[in-house]
């Protein structure tokens, strides 16, 4: 994984990546990833790998093995051969893809997607930062407070364990807790997300320090509560229509999953202004983003010529 010499081929490789990276502080490198390549070379939005076998390798996987109990040994013969065919048609589906990306010049595309997979930025988790991840509207200062120690004490928590964030707490207990900020053992496991025995354990008792140390924080030290976004022009909820309707058009004329060029929250920032965007950057740009620019400026138009829409 660490030999610069070789190729490595994944299929939806990115937690694969980071368990490597988290295990040995290695990003596997030159990297191919045959879900994103797919994506580029018009197979639709994250393809699977089953299918990819079907469609370029011609071959059938035999998924019965999938849900049998793999602690078990010695493994049986069908374990093996489905655990092998799981990479083997790799090596297909990947010269299959290189000759598709060669013949419609979009190899820079690709390698702008790997630059991405391959950075540690991608994978660096900052408990500090880990409830911009979390879905929750603070009412005030104090409630964004808890929500930022909460979620910084379950990273922390989930990386000492070695286990999934949301085997520690899911999100919706955190928001309930940064909301409700019980006080005594028996307000925590009186909440709904919250068992009994969570409760009365450590990670309990740590959840209710936490607390108080946040209702007990000077209102000069919290944090400054988020900018609500801004309203963006007026017929910006139009304009977002407009482009997203360009983007169909754009993906179905290149063959391209629409999601792997620009998700809808980047379209509707572009409508209401905002140009820094994934959408308006290196390859997707040159794709999509100067024609959202040129119609957001009046310089094109959508419209239907000989019954098929275009943009003009």
């Amino acid at each position: 994984m660490a030999d610069e010499a070789v190729l490595k081929v994944f299929h939806a490789g990115r937690q694969d990546i980071e368990i490597i990276h988290h295990l040995s502080g290695v990003i596997p490198h030159p990297l191919f990833d045959t879900q994103i390549a797919a994506m580029v070379c018009g197979f639709g939005d994250q393809v699977g790998y089953e299918a990819l076998v079907n469609k370029l390798a011609k071959a059938h996987i035999d998924k019965s093995s999938r849900f049998t109990d793999w602690s078990r040994r010695p493994l049986t013969d069908k374990q093996l051969k489905y655990a092998l065919s799981d990479v083997t048609h790799l090596r297909v589906i990947y010269r299959k893809l290189c000759d598709q990306l060669k013949r419609s010049g979009r190899e820079p595309w690709l390698k702008e997607e790997m630059d991405i997979l391959t950075s540690p930025n991608t994978y660096a988790q900052h408990p500090e930062e880990a409830w911009r991840r979390i879905k929750f509207r603070p009412r005030n200062a104090r409630q964004l407070a808890a929500l930022q120690e909460l979620a910084a004490w379950r990273e922390r928590e989930a990386q000492r364990r070695n286990q999934p964030r949301r085997r520690i707490l899911k999100d919706e207990a955190l928001t309930e807790l940064a909301t409700q900020m019980p006080e005594t053992e028996r307000e925590l496991a009186r909440m709904r997300t919250i068992s009994d025995s969570f409760a009365k354990s450590r990670s309990g008792r740590e959840i209710l320090d936490t607390i108080a140390r946040v209702k007990a924080l000077p209102k000069e030290e919290l944090p400054a509560m988020p900018e609500r976004p801004r309203p963006g022009p007026e017929g910006a909820s139009a304009m977002a229509d407009v482009l997203k309707l360009a983007l169909k058009i754009v993906s179905e004329r290149e063959h391209i999953a629409p999601r792997l060029i620009a998700p809808a929250k980047d379209v509707e920032r572009i409508a209401a202004g905002d140009h820094d965007v994934p959408a308006l950057k290196g390859w997707r740009r040159e794709v999509y983003g100067n024609i959202a620019l040129a119609l957001l400026q009046g310089e094109k138009v959508i419209a239907i010529r000989d019954g098929k829409p275009g943009i003009y």
